[in-house]
């Protein structure tokens, strides 16, 4: 029985996140995309100070293992392990609470009354909100669930 992707990736995170502990680093996400007959598995990883190419070839290597072992996916895929770069998404709240002080971009919902874009200083993390300071200075209360994509900006 074939499953979705959706499925595939939550299966895989699951793995993923002791494998990824135990070498200490941090599972950032997991997404798999497929067709019939293949796919493609993206793991992004991170750790203070960056990521390496080693980091990424040991993840790669253990979690290919597990994956091979316990056939969570169940037709041919590609995996890639990376490190999330300098414009890093925030998906947990973890991250957003781990990046406070910092730019981020924060794209949100056409379902919700205010802007479709705010840059600005990520100010602090409520229980379903964050605050971010927009570039004239307002500070703004953005609902979790009112947030379509969120990312670090690059600071020069």
């Amino acid at each position: 029985m074939g499953h979705t992707t959706v499925d595939i990736s939550e299966r895989v995170s699951r793995a993923a996140d002791s494998i990824v502990a135990a070498l200490g680093l941090e599972l950032v996400a997991v997404r798999y995309a497929g067709r019939a007959g293949g796919g493609t598995l993206k793991v992004t990883i991170d750790k203070p100070g960056g990521v390496t190419l080693e980091d990424c070839t040991r993840v790669s290597r253990a979690l290919g293992h597990a994956l091979d072992v316990e056939d969570l996916i169940e037709h041919r895929y590609t995996l890639e392990v990376s490190s999330p770069g300098l414009d890093r998404p925030l998906e947990r709240v973890a991250d957003y609470e781990k990046s406070i002080g910092r730019l981020v971009r924060v794209t949100t919902l056409s379902s919700w009354s205010g802007p479709r874009v705010v840059i600005g200083r990520l100010n602090g993390v409520e229980t379903d909100a964050i605050r971010v300071q927009d570039e004239q200075g307002a500070e703004m209360q953005i609902p979790l669930g009112a947030i379509s994509r969120a990312r670090l900006e690059v600071e020069w």
